[in-house]
């Protein structure tokens, strides 16, 4: 285990995304996780939230795609085993996918955001997507209030990390967010040579104690270490980008 005082540490000894992401996230940072649907912003926000949680720091986990038993099915699927998590009160999982797929938009999102003091408790809080939860609600002075809202939780101690999908929202409002932001990360998708490879680009990266890779390729795939079709798991590989261009077009 690894942990820095100044540092919310997500390192876990089967892959190098912690190494290459600083070593961990600084505390008081607003992080964004910016990509399109499909771009591997849910299933970096849940390694991360992994990460940080054997490394002893409490995470609240809003998701507004998975139940709780779904989020706990896919965390095992991914040999992220976060029981022990859950029962020890370590991690608080909140899902809200029944209000995102109500048909009436609602316009109160932000205001019980906001509220909800005590989802802001741990060290950690993960919001994927924000983008959902915002998109009927949010305009510019709105987009103001939760960012200035954001940037005072974070002066606590805090660090907050908003999973973003900016073709549901504002130009106008992502700029906001991304201004805002102390840590920038940009997921890219491309099909190569049959396989779906993803890439990290860190566009912005604030009090790092140690030297940011800026563009981290990933691969996600099945596999199964009794070499049995009925013990398959998913994996993420993690790897140094031959072909940084091609990721940033």
């Amino acid at each position: 285990m690894q942990r820095l005082g100044a540092v919310y540490s997500f390192w876990i000894e089967r892959d190098v995304l912690n190494q290459k992401l600083g070593g961990g996230f600084p505390r008081r940072s607003l992080v964004l996780v910016e990509g399109a649907s499909g771009s591997g912003k849910s299933i970096t926000c849940q390694r991360i939230c992994f990460g940080l949680l054997e490394n002893d720091v409490s995470v609240t986990y809003i998701s507004t795609q998975l139940t709780t038993k779904g989020f706990i099915f896919q965390m095992q699927a991914l040999d992220y085993p976060i029981a022990k998590h859950l029962a020890g009160g370590r991690l608080l999982f909140i899902p809200v996918l029944p209000l995102t797929q109500e048909t009436k938009p609602r316009s109160n999102f932000i205001q019980r955001l906001m509220a909800a003091k005590a989802l802001f408790n741990n060290d950690v809080v993960i919001i994927d997507t924000i983008s959902a939860l915002i998109s009927h609600s949010i305009d510019a002075q709105k987009t103001i209030d939760l960012v200035n809202f954001f940037k005072k939780t974070v002066s606590f101690e805090k660090t907050i990390v908003l999973a973003i999908d900016p073709g549901v929202l504002d130009p106008d409002v992502m700029n906001m967010f991304s201004s805002a932001s102390d840590i920038y990360l940009v997921l890219r998708k491309k099909l190569e040579k049959g396989d779906l490879r993803y890439a990290i680009l860190v566009n912005k990266f604030a009090g790092s104690q140690t030297k940011v890779t800026p563009i981290i390729g990933f691969l996600i795939e099945y596999w199964s270490p009794t070499h049995s079709l009925d013990d398959q798991r998913l994996r993420i590989l993690y790897y140094n980008m031959k072909n940084e261009s091609y990721y940033k077009r």
